[in-house]
C-alpha cells in the first residue's frame, strides 16, 4: 500500500518577497545588494536612542500592485505593529510588521499543475499580504569560532503572502510558489532572486488521515530558497510525519531547517503563536491611509496581466491554450514573442510562437540564459521568420541562420537575417524547371531507388527526396521538391 494511500497532505505557504525600491521601508538607507556588512545601517535600522520610522511610499505602490494583480481587497486604512521576539540580528528587539489589519486582503492565484495533457487548473486562496522589514542576518562563517551581525537587510522591505491551506501535495506547492515567482516579477515590485534572499518561503505542512476535517498539528519549514529545495523538503516532511503517527507518536508544533545536503528536516524550535510576538500598534507611525484615487492611479500604471494576456493571444494570433500560457510565463517572454511578431507580420504568429517555444528556448535553456539577454533580438528572429514565410529559405535552412545570430553574426543589426542568407548563398531555389532538372538527375542516377518506390516501398521515395535536396545543397523548397518528384514518378509509371 503506497504510504499516501490513507494520508491527506495538507499545505500552506508563507512567502517573503523583496520589494523593488531603493530604499527601505523606513529609512532612507540603500538596499543594494552586495555591499560589506553593516555599509547599508544607518541610525534607523540600528535602532539608535531617538530615531523614528518614516514610512516608504514606493514599498506601499507595489502592496497595492500585488492587491490589484490578485483581485484582492486593498483595505482604506492598515495598522502597523511591533512583533516582539529577541534574536542578536534584531536591534530594536523587536520587528515592524502588520497583523491584524493588513493592507492586502483576501485574494486568489490559479495555478496550473502537471504536464501535457495531464496540466490540471487550481485556485489558491490567499488570506492577506502585509508590509513588514526584514531582520539583519547572522553569519556563522569564517569567524573563528565566533559569529558575527550584518545589518545591511535590516529594514529591507517585505510583502509577506499568505495562503490558506489549499494545497495537497509538494507539486502543487512548487507550482503555486513558481506562479507567485512569476507574478511579483510580471507586476515589477520584486526582481525574484532566490540566491540574494529576494524571494523565499516557508511552508506549514501536515498530515491528517483521509477524511478527517480536522486539520494536523503542523510543522513550519523555514527559508526555503529554491523550487527544487521547497519539493525535497515537503516530501520528506510528509513521510517523517506519516511514519511517525502511525509508529504511535505525535506531531508537536515546531519550526524545521531543510538540509540539502542530506535532504531532512530537522527541529529549530517550538513554534510560536502570534500571542508569543505580544503584538501591539506601533506608537511611532500613523495607521497606513489608502484613497481610492491611489489605487486608481497605481491601476493605471499596471502591466496587462497575464490571464489577460493570454485570453489576447488566443483571440488575436489564434494560438492554442498551451502555447498562450507558455508565452507568457514572463512579462519578458511575452514582450519578446509580441515583438517577433511585429517584425515577422501578425499572419506569422504560430510559425513565431514555434520558434520562441522552440528553438529559442531550447538554446536560452542550454547556455543558461534570460530571454532578456539573449544574442538574437525579436527584431532578428522576427526578420528570420518573415523569410520562411516568403519561402525565401525553407526551415532547415532557417536553422542554420539561426546558429549563425546566436553566434553574433550581424549583431546588433536588425536585417541580420537578411545579410546572413544574401553572404552565405542561401536562398531558397523555387524555380520549378532547376528543380525538374535536378529530379530528372536524381531519378536517372537512382534508378534502384526508383524501382523500389513503384513496388510500393515508400522509404525509397524519401531516399529520393534526400537526393534531390543534396543536390541542391538544402536550397530547394521542400515542398515543391516533393510535389514535382511526385509528378515525376506518376508519369514514369503511366
Amino acid at each position: 500500500m503506497a504510504l499516501l494511500d490513507n494520508w491527506e497532505v495538507v499545505i500552506g505557504l508563507e512567502t517573503h518577497a523583496q520589494l523593488a525600491t531603493q530604499s527601505k521601508i523606513f529609512s532612507g538607507a540603500a538596499t543594494a545588494f552586495g555591499a560589506a556588512p553593516n555599509a547599508q545601517a544607518c541610525a534607523v535600522d540600528i535602532a539608535l536612542p531617538g530615531v523614528l520610522p518614516v514610512l516608504n511610499r514606493k514599498a506601499v505602490e507595489c502592496a497595492i500592485r500585488f492587491g490589484l494583480a490578485i483581485g484582492a481587497t486593498i483595505a482604506p486604512r492598515s495598522i502597523f505593529a511591533r512583533k516582539n521576539y529577541f534574536y542578536p540580528d534584531l536591534p530594536k528587539g523587536y520587528q515592524i510588521s502588520q497583523y491584524e489589519l493588513p493592507v492586502v486582503q483576501g485574494g486568489a492565484l490559479t495555478i496550473r499543475v502537471g504536464q501535457g495533457e495531464g496540466v490540471a487548473e487550481k485556485t489558491v486562496r490567499l488570506t492577506r499580504a502585509h508590509l513588514e522589514e526584514d531582520a539583519g542576518k547572522s553569519l556563522h562563517e569564517d569567524f573563528h569560532g565566533k559569529s558575527g551581525i550584518d545589518l545591511n537587510r535590516a529594514g529591507t522591505p517585505l510583502l509577506e503572502i499568505v495562503t490558506e491551506p489549499d494545497m495537497r501535495s509538494s507539486d502543487e506547492a512548487v507550482a503555486y510558489a513558481k506562479a507567485l515567482h512569476a507574478l511579483v516579477r510580471w507586476i515589477d515590485i520584486c526582481d525574484g532572486n532566490m540566491q540574494e534572499g529576494s524571494f523565499r518561503c516557508d511552508a506549514n505542512v501536515s498530515v491528517r488521515r483521509k477524511g478527517d476535517p480536522k486539520l494536523g498539528t503542523r510543522r513550519e519549514i523555514k527559508n526555503l530558497n529554491s523550487f527544487r529545495f521547497m519539493q525535497q523538503a515537503i516530501d520528506y516532511e510528509v513521510r517523517w510525519q506519516i511514519e511517525r503517527i502511525e509508529d504511535g507518536g505525535t506531531i508537536e508544533q515546531a519550526t524545521v531547517l531543510f538540509n540539502p545536503d542530506t535532504g531532512e528536516t530537522r527541529a529549530m524550535r517550538s513554534k510560536e503563536d502570534a500571542h508569543d510576538y505580544r503584538y501591539f500598534p506601533d506608537p511611532d507611525l500613523l495607521p497606513l491611509e489608502i484613497a481610492p484615487a491611489w489605487i486608481e492611479r497605481v491601476k493605471g500604471e499596471m502591466p496587462e496581466l497575464p490571464v489577460a494576456m493570454k485570453a489576447r493571444f488566443e483571440r488575436d494570433f489564434g494560438l492554442t491554450a498551451y502555447d498562450a500560457t507558455t508565452l507568457t510565463a514572463s512579462l519578458d517572454m511575452a514582450r519578446y514573442f509580441e515583438a517577433v511578431v511585429a517584425a515577422a507580420g501578425r499572419d506569422t504568429a504560430k510559425t513565431c510562437a514555434n520558434w520562441v517555444m522552440g528553438d529559442l528556448a531550447a538554446r536560452l535553456n542550454r547556455d543558461e540564459k534570460d530571454v532578456a539577454a539573449s544574442p538574437v533580438s525579436a527584431a532578428q528572429l522576427g526578420g528570420l521568420v518573415a523569410r520562411i514565410a516568403d519561402s525565401t529559405i525553407s526551415n532547415s535552412i532557417a536553422k542554420k541562420v539561426f546558429d549563425a545570430l546566436w553566434n553574433g553574426e550581424g549583431a546588433g543589426r536588425d536585417n541580420a537575417a537578411d545579410e546572413i542568407i544574401d553572404k552565405q548563398g542561401m536562398r531558397q531555389i523555387t524555380d520549378s524547371g532547376a528543380i525538374e532538372a535536378i529530379i530528372d538527375e536524381v531519378l536517372a542516377a537512382n534508378a534502384k531507388s526508383v524501382e523500389e518506390f513503384r513496388a510500393g516501398k515508400e522509404k525509397a521515395f524519401n531516399a529520393l527526396v534526400g537526393q534531390a535536396m543534396k543536390a541542391t545543397k538544402g536550397k530547394a523548397n521542400p515542398q515543391q521538391v516533393n510535389d514535382l518528384l511526385r509528378k515525376k514518378l506518376a508519369a514514369g509509371a503511366a
